[in-house]
């Protein structure tokens, strides 16, 4: 499409309300976290008080060339992210050539220079529009700053069976698997479940809310998010919840979701007075292998944050950054500009060397 130097903002509160090219945009978003099943359990189960959900659409020429789920808390806009999510982008059409890109991004810093602050998180590093948003929302006015939110540790593992790919595994934690599965083995009541289907749901249910009360885990934010997620991924096929059990007590519990060939997990928790057992491990290197061997799936991933177990599962790191899009013409912006240029300051002298 020809570029245009102009473009249209209108707002939707609710996904029911959206416009079929808007709709058709999330169906063709890649990955879990953008698309249209994943703003429904959000918007159901994972919603701050006092917050509502503010869907921004950007026309240019009368189509919509972006779409930005955002949150709107009072005076406060930020992107739709929560405490579960592992990437957050805004959706491009398309087609769209770099001036209209250019132009929908400035027309969204516009749209936001009606906030001191706006914060956009959980951003990959390495998305292609992340200049073209910087270099938009300054068209308009804003200063984005930058930070390093999370690390995302991920493996491609595509051609790898499990048995490859445990051989890629650090000596001592390849060694502490096989130990431990040999031990698991042969524990006589020990059981290990693969839940995929719906009428299984109820169980794994049961099981996930068991489990984590006993594990280490402080409570969920949101405590009917991860089941409402493991209920819509089982309608598509995409949900596999994984249990490990020692008589009728189960111990370990992992939600993992494969799409498009990449395994995700998203939630796992033990009971600590197993602690002995290694349930962790244990179930972790059962699912891989399961995934590995009977799904040949080619990229897992291990979700939110750099963990220490995580880098011995998984050896690629990707980071997730943030963005603070800054109003210098408003006082929260100006103050925030301020601390910036203030903590540049500190660490450079911190980083200066000492006279001879």
């Amino acid at each position: 499409m020809p570029g245009t130097s102009c473009a249209e903002v209108e707002t939707i509160a609710a996904i029911a309300d959206l416009p079929p090219e808007a709709l058709t945009l999330l169906d063709a978003a890649p990955g879990l976290f953008a698309s249209r099943l994943w703003w429904h359990v959000v918007l159901s189960h994972a919603m701050p008080a006092g917050s509502a959900a503010t869907f921004v659409l950007i026309r240019s020429a009368g189509r919509i060339v972006a779409l930005l789920p955002m949150l709107r808390t009072g005076n406060r806009l930020s992107s739709l992210t929560t405490f579960y999510s592992c990437d957050y982008v805004p959706l491009l059409a398309a087609g769209v050539d770099p001036a209209t890109r250019l132009a929908a991004m400035a027309a969204f810093g516009a749209f936001c220079r009606t906030c001191g602050i706006v914060r956009l998180e959980a951003l990959p590093a390495e998305w292609d529009g992340l200049a073209d948003l910087q270099a938009g929302v300054r068209q308009s006015g804003l200063r984005p700053l930058r930070f390093d939110h999370f690390g995302n540790w991920y493996e491609d593992v595509g051609g790898l069976d499990w048995s490859a790919y445990l051989h890629r595994r650090p000596g001592a934690l390849r060694e502490t698997i096989r130990r431990r599965l040999r031990r698991a083995e042969k524990l006589p009541d020990a059981r290990f479940d693969l839940f995929t289907r719906p009428d299984q749901l109820d169980r794994a249910a049961e099981a996930f809310e068991s489990v984590y009360r006993r594990s280490w885990k402080e409570p969920e934010p949101f405590p009917t998010f991860n089941v409402a997620l493991m209920r819509a991924m089982v309608e598509t096929g995409g949900l596999r919840f994984g249990l490990w059990s020692i008589g009728a007590e189960p111990i370990a519990v992992q939600i993992w979701v494969v799409k498009d060939g990449c395994a995700i997990v998203l939630k796992l928790a033990h009971d600590e007075a197993f602690k002995a057992h290694s349930p962790g491990t244990v179930l972790t290197a059962l699912m891989l292998r399961h995934l590995l061997d009977q799904e040949h799936v080619v990229q897992i991933d291990f979700g939110r944050g750099d963990d220490a177990y995580k880098q011995g599962w998984a050896t690629q790191r990707r980071q997730r950054i943030g963005l603070l899009l800054v109003n210098p013409r408003r006082a929260a912006g100006a103050a925030q500009l301020l601390r910036h240029v203030a903590g540049r300051i500190r660490a450079g002298l911190r980083v200066r060397p000492a006279p001879a």
